[in-house]
């Protein structure tokens, strides 16, 4: 019970959340009540995860009204998955049902308080369909609050069967499964992760551009960092950083660890893959193999334009990390300003993933909601056809012609869509994406992520830049996880 009250208190103090591969932020006019005030009240503004929405509090956004059948209640985070859900409704005039989108920020952790509170109080006004996130999916999918999540088998979805038709990423289901294995939650975007480096920067060092050798260069594939690190050593004797910050490496290493935070008894736990991460972050500094910036800050995005202290050949990501951090922050729009169209992707050493969001069903709904949310719920998270969400989404159709274009969860959407980009220089990204979502391991998170990534990586930076042991940081990470969180180690 410890753990749990203090997990509950820390997370509304710590979850600056990501808006992994949204362009959308919340607005705030003020519509969600005590829960989300409370929160952001108590809320400590620490910001070492990923970058949160623009605007803390709360909307009820407009209903979108598709006939007189009733209220469906959808909550999120970010206006991106109810402007999809207007969509489903323009698309469908017979749909009976008008959708009321309460829109809260992750800002100061003030969603997922909120959320609960409307989860348990029920009623009319209790969501239907809501979201979560990468940094919190497993507390609503087979952690604390899974209890309120209703299986899509119970949506009258044939899933085993709908999944395997639209090759929905194993890391994806895995993360969206109960405690029984029944998956309760998907996702419209793959966030599997590729190297994304500069063309230019390659020519110079390796003599060649072609995502396919320079993915042999730094081992892509190989399961080990041992090229990567070889080509360190090449990229430096140049005066280019191999990557911008440790951050970059982070989410590599930890999603593609072998064990989670915590072992089968609840005790925490450093996989040797994780624990590494001390000496790739030394070893970063110590080799001047990156600019030692901090993800998410200022001079993280100075290198995405070549405006560091060093030049920086890449850094590890999904395609939402293309459409909305690297292109909007390479200093041009068009070949030729700043550092567009001098980037390419190829395969990541390791396999990993890197956010997301799930969308999840209350079984506690009128049932004669059930199937109007099963329809829409299908239409996002499992539709391959050219009519469903995920063609829409994958090809920049979505909003009409000319949109952005995205990693989808459907690899079948993926494999007849064009993922054509000019800021890669023309470079089909799905080439690459797809194969990352099936390396990326969805086995090795819980529900207490969030808060004892951001516990480990404050260690780490402490460590690689010579302040305290490597034993100490250790030392350190357990004693403020146990102080925190009320979880110990063994």
């Amino acid at each position: 019970m410890k753990r749990k009250l203090m997990a509950i208190a820390l997370s509304c103090a710590m979850t600056v959340s990501l808006l992994a591969g949204c362009g959308s932020t919340a607005t705030s006019t003020g519509a969600a009540d005590g829960a989300a005030d409370a929160a952001a009240d108590t809320a400590d503004d620490t910001a070492d995860a990923e970058p949160a929405a623009d605007a803390a509090a709360t909307e009820s956004a407009k209903p979108a009204s598709g006939g007189d059948g009733g209220t469906i209640n959808l909550w999120a985070f970010t206006d991106e998955v109810p402007g999809m859900v207007d969509k489903y409704v323009e698309a469908h005039p017979d749909f009976p049902y008008t959708i009321n989108s309460t829109i809260i920020a992750t800002t100061d952790g003030a969603y997922q308080p909120a959320l609960d509170q409307a989860l348990q109080a029920g009623g009319d006004d209790q969501p239907d369909i809501y979201c979560a996130e990468a940094a919190f999916i497993l507390k609503y999918s087979k952690g604390d609050m899974q209890d309120f999540a209703m299986p899509y088998k119970d949506l009258g979805i044939d899933i085993d069967a709908e999944a395997k038709a639209s090759k929905i990423a194993q890391y994806s289901m895995d993360i969206g499964s109960n405690t029984d294995g029944e998956i309760d939650a998907l996702g419209y975007q793959a966030t599997g992760g590729a190297f994304i480096y500069r063309r230019s920067i390659a020519k110079d060092v390796f003599g060649t551009d072609d995502p396919a050798e320079i993915s042999k260069i730094i081992g892509g594939g190989t399961g080990s960092w041992d090229k990567f690190w070889e080509a360190a050593d090449k990229l430096a004797a140049k005066g280019d950083a191999i990557v911008s910050g440790d951050g970059d490496i982070w989410h590599a290493v930890e999603n593609s660890s072998d064990k989670g935070w915590l072992d089968d008894s609840g005790a925490l736990q450093i996989d040797p893959k994780r624990e590494e991460f001390l000496d790739i972050s030394k070893n970063l500094t110590d080799n001047g193999w990156s600019n030692q910036t901090q993800d998410w800050q200022d001079a993280w995005f100075a290198d995405m334009k070549g405006e560091g202290s060093k030049p920086v050949f890449g850094f590890f990501g999904p395609a939402w990390l293309i459409n909305y951090t690297l292109a909007p922050n390479c200093g041009g729009e068009k070949a030729g300003e700043g550092t567009y169209g001098d980037w390419a992707i190829c395969d990541s050493p390791i396999g990993f993933f890197w956010g997301g969001t799930w969308l999840l069903a209350n079984k506690n709904m009128d049932p004669d909601k059930v199937s109007a949310v099963k329809d829409i719920i299908q239409w996002i998270t499992l539709d391959s056809t050219e009519d469903g969400l995920q063609y829409k989404w994958a090809n920049g159709t979505l909003n009409g012609e000319g949109g952005t274009k995205d990693s989808v969860a459907s690899g079948t959407v993926m494999d007849k869509s064009d993922g054509s980009l000019e800021f890669l220089g023309g470079q089909n990204m799905f080439d690459y994406f797809v194969p990352a979502n099936s390396y990326a391991n969805g086995k090795n998170l819980t529900q207490y992520d969030e808060s004892i990534n951001i516990i480990w990586r404050d260690q780490v930076r402490a460590y690689a830049a010579g302040e305290k042991s490597r034993e100490d940081a250790i030392k350190d990470f357990k004693q403020t996880v146990a102080d925190n969180l009320g979880i110990e180690a063994p």
